[in-house]
């Protein structure tokens, strides 16, 4: 066992604080990374308060890592001691399911292992997660953070960049495609980002009027306002994919009346809530999908960082301290961060 410093909740409802605890000693097949930047990601908040199920406590948040290899096991191959790595939202998987087979950890039909609140196998006891100064991890889910790209704004590409890149690749957004996106935010930012590198012509869907120049800034072509009825009727029978990042229950119907023949809205956003459900002519009449995504395997993954080293995409980021964690958790309630908070691991302890 390693000894490390996290910043962990205790309970659902208090503040999260300092807490000294153990890592596994690395196996064979295992990196040990030193972190030097964690992303904070919504589904945190949502995890430690309790809102996605029962949690156990205490719980270091964070599957948006970035740091250097440390050391590795014996038979570990493709990483050396110093070199620049990630850690996204899983650690394992089963490794032997078809989703497995296939590359889609993430629909791993045993259930993947989280990189927080997941059970190691390894040691029985539950993972904890990247606000951290180390963590220990397979091999297989290690990946490489490609030269140029800056280590603190990348952190977020481990969960925002591929949750919002696997829908783009699988439905094939690019030249001739129209794809909005729904919620500028953490993963709409994001969305816009590698939509608009893809090739897609990229339409915005945000209640915030004051995110309209944000939205052109990061490669929008056209901007509107969801409730502007008015704004809102050229759109409609003229988007191919609407990728629908917000996290609260909201009218989905009226999106998916946006879409043309065979269009596909995706959701991203975990509510907790269920959303009012589309009417059966809603699909009936234009042959339109609704449907769902979930991050992306280790191999997207890679494909993903390698496309936003190419096209020079990172997050947009606000760098925080350790101990300003509570205040960016509650900022992020508010909707006040442009557009993810990342902690410098360098301060815990």
């Amino acid at each position: 066992m390693t000894q490390t410093i996290g910043i962990a909740a205790y309970d659902a409802t208090g503040p999260l604080a300092p807490w000294t605890f153990d890592r596994r000693a690395p196996g064979a097949r295992d990196v040990q990374i030193d972190i030097l930047f964690c992303g904070i990601c919504h589904s945190d908040l949502h995890t430690v308060r309790g809102e996605w199920g029962p949690v156990t406590f205490p719980q270091v948040p964070g599957h948006e890592i970035v740091g250097r290899v440390a050391a590795v096991g014996a038979e570990v191959s493709g990483f050396t001691p110093g070199q620049l790595v990630g850690v996204g939202c899983m650690v394992d998987s089963c490794q032997h399911c078809s989703s497995c087979g296939q590359g889609l950890e993430q629909y791993c039909e045993n259930g993947f292992t989280g990189t927080y609140d997941g059970t190691e196998k390894e040691t029985g006891r539950k993972t904890q997660g990247g606000y951290a100064q180390s963590i220990v991890v397979d091999e297989r889910f290690v990946l490489r953070i490609p030269l140029g790209l800056d280590p603190a704004a990348t952190a977020p590409l481990l969960c925002a960049g591929i949750t919002t890149y696997s829908p783009l690749r699988h439905w094939k957004a690019g030249p001739g495609k129209r794809v909005a996106v729904v919620g500028i935010g953490g993963l709409g930012h994001m969305a816009v980002k590698i939509a608009r590198a893809m090739g897609a012509h990229v339409v915005v869907l945000t209640t915030s009027a004051a995110k309209a120049d944000d939205a052109l800034r990061l490669g929008a072509h056209e901007v509107a306002i969801s409730t502007d009825r008015a704004a809102m009727k050229p759109l409609r029978n003229s988007l191919d994919l609407i990728i629908d990042t917000v996290g609260t229950p909201h009218d989905i119907d009226a999106e998916m009346a946006l879409l043309r023949l065979d269009g596909a809205l995706v959701l991203l956003g975990g509510s907790p809530q269920p959303h009012p459900a589309p009417g059966a002519f809603t699909f009936i009449t234009k042959r339109r999908t609704l449907a769902g995504s979930l991050i992306g395997g280790i191999a997207e993954t890679q494909e993903m960082l390698n496309f936003c080293a190419e096209h020079g995409i990172v997050a947009d980021i606000e760098l925080i301290r350790a101990d300003q964690v509570n205040d960016a958790y509650e900022r992020m309630l508010q909707g006040d961060v442009r557009y993810r908070f990342v902690i410098d691991t360098s301060t815990i302890g």
